[in-house]
């Protein structure tokens, strides 16, 4: 499967200076925040593809108009072609706003998704805004990391986490790819290509009420 992971800045490729059939090669296409809502509706326009996103500290705008025919997956877990997606936008809170969250607000997000997440027994993929903490993160406030994310990794082992909010163009490190306890955490800002082997993708099985529930209080 070949998704293509966006955030943070608008690429003209796909947009002002489109070529038909560019977004042709994609299987998914999942958004990390703070981009226009008429682009991502381009986008899935144009693509043969789904489009998912969750919602960057920027996107207030998505409350009078949201990206039309793409699906919101902040705050949820979704199953598509096999693969398990649990969406968390917004940023650590910085100033008054929409979509940022202190450390106690973001845990109380995730333990609302305890139940969903065992009933999928797991997740392959998170799709966040704000990186984890000291994992691809700034020193300033704006745009420091969760702690509580990696307490998701830790107790939920993701093959993936992809994130925005950290504009790679504005630092001296533009590292994309890094590692934590297993999870690979990549900024997508603007474009990222991710290949997954057909091999590597539905070779879960779905858990039944009892490995639901141990999997719920597992540690």
């Amino acid at each position: 499967m070949r998704i293509l992971a966006l955030a943070d800045e608008e690429l003209m490729a796909f947009w002002d200076y489109y070529v038909p059939g560019r977004l042709k090669e994609y299987d998914l296409i999942l958004s990390s925040g703070d981009l226009k809502a008429a682009y991502l509706s381009f986008v899935v326009t144009m693509a043969r593809a789904p489009v998912m996103y969750v919602h960057g500290n920027h996107d207030t705008g998505y409350a009078v108009t949201e990206p039309e025919g793409c699906d919101c997956i902040d705050g949820a877990i979704v199953e598509y072609r096999g693969l398990r997606i649990l969406g968390l936008g917004g940023c650590v809170w910085y100033r008054p706003g929409d979509h940022q969250y202190t450390e106690k607000e973001m845990r109380k997000r995730i333990r609302r998704l305890r139940w969903q997440i065992a009933k999928y027994g797991g997740v392959d993929i998170v799709v966040t805004h704000a990186p984890p903490r000291g994992v691809g993160d700034s020193d300033d406030h704006a745009h420091m990391g969760f702690e509580s994310f990696l307490e998701l990794i830790d107790r939920y082992h993701p093959k993936y986490l992809l994130h925005g909010h950290v504009h790679l163009r504005y630092g001296t490190d533009a590292t994309r790819e890094r590692e934590y306890h297993g999870t690979q955490v990549i900024n997508v800002c603007e474009k990222y290509v991710l290949d997954i082997p057909d091999g590597e993708i539905g070779t879960w099985k779905k858990p039944n009420m009892l490995e639901r529930v141990r999997y719920f209080f597992r540690t």
